[in-house]
């Protein structure tokens, strides 16, 4: 049996330990919080290190890309250099990969229309895929990396905007504390409605969990939540604030969806490669032999005049 663990720096509330199976091989796959503490994570790496088949950098991108670019973290690199045995990933080659096919399989499979429905990318840099292939679809974007990363309240109407913000803001941004940028730890179960009303103007909100919840008002009728790493009460959370429909990128295995980086942690204890030797390719065909469909649940029924 194979073995993944995803070390977090997330709250260990959203601890979760499953047993699934992938093309006939059984894995347990864990995810362990560190509530922030850095050098807990480290240890945590430095102890499973070579007893692990592979780690998932949970909490923190290694990576943060945009337009063919990509920018490594400095704290992030420091977790990862800890792991020198086991392969160890942060989830961006499939959000690179699996999460772009998820719009694709909702036009191509469930024949879903994007094409002028107003959709909010809370970061499009965490989650470049996923930005790019709704607005390609034809969705009239919002991206709120200045927003919700930085709290500077200024919305990025257009694709080649974010690649300019990100190519000349990113070498600087990727240099500072992580805590600046993303919420770890206890602050993931803060919750502020300050920029509620980029929430409201739009029907598609998509992009990491946390991101999502941290700002989300107490409302949510009619709109379409695409994103990952949701448990159970966050499925309850989200129909009771009136949300139609909840899909997830990754699977649910056991009650919950996982983020990218145990995902790619499968992935690549499978293709049993390094992390810097697996190729866009790599991953391509592997999804396309596990068959992997993202998770939909409709939570409520859709408002006035809205369709999937």
């Amino acid at each position: 049996m194979k073995h993944v663990v995803s070390i977090s720096l997330g709250s260990s509330k959203r601890n979760h330990r499953v047993e699934a199976e992938f093309l006939g091989e059984k894995f347990l796959i864990e995810r362990i919080g560190t509530d922030g503490d850095m050098n807990s994570a480290i240890e945590m790496i430095r102890e499973l290190d070579g007893k692990v088949d592979a780690f998932g950098m949970g909490g923190i991108d290694l990576y943060l890309v945009a337009g063919g670019r990509r920018y490594a973290i400095r704290e992030a690199k420091k977790i990862a250099s800890a792991a020198r045995l086991t392969p160890i990933v942060d989830g961006s080659g499939l959000k690179n990969t699996l999460e772009r096919r998820v719009i694709t399989y909702l036009q191509d499979e469930l024949g879903w229309t994007f094409a002028g429905r107003r959709a909010l990318v809370v970061s499009g840099v965490d989650r470049f895929g996923i930005a790019e292939a709704l607005w390609e679809a034809g969705c009239r974007t919002t991206y709120g990396d200045l927003i919700f990363a930085m709290g500077i309240p200024i919305p990025i109407r257009s694709l080649a905007a974010l690649r300019l913000l990100a190519w000349m803001l990113l070498p600087v941004i990727s240099q500072l504390p992580f805590k600046y940028l993303y919420p770890t730890g206890e602050k993931q179960e803060s919750v502020t409605t300050k920029y509620e009303s980029y929430y409201r103007e739009n029907e598609i909100i998509a992009g990491d969990f946390h991101f999502i919840r941290k700002y989300m008002p107490p409302e949510l009728p009619g709109k379409i939540i695409i994103t990952n790493t949701v448990t159970k009460d966050d499925l309850e959370m989200l129909r009771e604030r009136g949300v139609a429909v909840l899909i997830t990128t990754t699977p649910e295995l056991q009650g919950r969806s996982f983020g990218t980086n145990v995902m790619e942690g499968v992935l690549i204890s499978i293709l049993g490669k390094k992390a810097d030797e697996v190729t866009p390719e790599d991953y391509g065909e592997l999804l396309d032999r596990l068959q992997l469909k993202p998770r939909l649940e409709v939570l409520n029924n859709m408002e006035g005049e809205q369709s999937l």
